[in-house]
């Protein structure tokens, strides 16, 4: 099978995707709509560009329907998979091709087409021109069906999981001993610093729970437009010396920062099924999260964690103290990394896109009337 991959440009997620696809055997392309940096891309996929000219230009959105056009002609793959819906899935429908594969990455149908009418349109005509949508939650799933008709039968709907070798219980927790915090009860956030994760409100429910207990601790990682903000508001509280800035983590650092922490928070306002959640889950932390759909997909209140009404900040910091309270933490971190084995196994996940690009493959004559005619 020839694949191509239409990226806007070379993310974290992408990455992953590509580098499973590479050892498949499949002939794998991919293709980047705003290249960024130069790359080398994982072994078994080769990159391939809009314009030949200057491979590195920022072409308009109706310039990149006609140069990906050409790319099709000439590459002429058996199925192209794109996403977000409403950036490179959007671009990937108005080139006609049939075989599309369209991939929500959560944020485009679940908030993106909640606040603009523009994204809302474009994910319709995206779904209305997509072979196939590939998802990774229910939510999303449910809104691509009853919101915008696509048909259930061509949804292949997996969580992008996590390597369970990886992100284990067993290893180190050396960040922890780093900041002489071993008597301390470590809370941890690595949600991007965007306001629809919500950071912001984990930290003010942090500066509650602490003033009543001065043992407790938080790490933040990420980075984002709302990072200037998130220091000030420490910094005006008086605990600078209890919260801890790790700025990005790499892979190989990640279940190290995990282990580090008793409990994992998100208080995202919009999410899938969390990624970082599931590396939490699988490392055995137990979670506290916000009530939104793609997070009770994954944690139940009492038994991977606890769960707090989006945006209330009172009950976050109250279950803070529940969570320090708990005798029984480790009966959490048990049922977590249970959960995570059930569900989270990118081993086992990652071949349902496979199905999906096979199931393409059969939608040979498919064209905006064989799915809108489903409606």
């Amino acid at each position: 099978m020839k694949v191509l991959y239409l990226t806007r440009d070379y993310s974290p997620h992408d990455e992953r995707f590509l580098t499973a696809l590479g050892l498949t055997g499949h002939e794998v392309n991919f293709l980047r709509l705003e290249p960024g940096k130069a790359l080398i891309p994982p072994h078994g996929v080769t990159e391939i560009f809009l314009t030949n000219d200057d491979p590195n230009i920022r072409l308009s959105s109706t310039n990149q329907v006609a140069a990906l056009s050409q790319v099709l002609d000439v590459l002429s793959p058996d199925v192209l998979h794109a996403g977000p819906l409403h950036g490179p899935a959007y671009i990937a429908a108005l080139s006609g091709f049939p075989r599309l594969v369209s991939m929500s990455w959560g944020a485009d149908i679940l908030h993106d087409a909640e606040v603009s009418a523009d994204a809302r349109e474009k994910i319709q005509y995206t779904l209305d021109h997509s072979a196939v949508l590939a998802c990774d939650c229910l939510t999303v799933e449910e809104k691509a069906v009853k919101e915008y008709s696509f048909p259930p039968d061509r949804v292949y709907r997996f969580p992008w999981g996590v390597d369970l070798d990886h992100f284990s219980p067993q290893g180190s927790a050396t960040l922890r001993e780093r900041l002489g915090w071993q008597d301390k009860f470590v809370f941890l956030s690595n949600r991007s610093f965007e306001p629809i994760y919500g950071v912001d409100v984990a930290i003010q429910a942090f500066i509650s729970a602490a003033k009543q207990d001065p043992k407790m601790r938080l790490l933040l990682f990420g980075k984002g437009s709302q990072e200037a903000l998130l220091r000030h508001m420490v910094a005006d509280a008086g605990i600078a010396d209890k919260v801890h800035f790790g700025g990005y983590v790499d892979r190989a650092g990640l279940p190290d920062t995990y282990r580090s922490a008793d409990v994992f928070l998100s208080a995202s306002h919009c999410d899938g099924s969390s990624v970082s959640l599931m590396e939490a889950l699988a490392c055995g932390v137990p979670a506290l999260v916000s009530d939104i759909p793609g997070n009770l997909e994954w944690v139940r209140d009492g038994e991977q964690g606890w769960i707090f009404q989006d945006g209330n900040i009172v009950k976050m910091a109250w279950l803070m103290a529940v969570a320090r309270r708990e005798t029984a933490l480790a009966d959490h971190g048990v049922r977590a990394r249970e959960l995570a084995k059930e569900k989270a196994d990118w081993q086992c996940n990652f071949p349902v896109l496979l199905k999906a690009y096979e199931r393409a493959l059969q939608i040979e004559n498919h064209d905006s009337t064989s799915v809108a005619g489903a409606k």
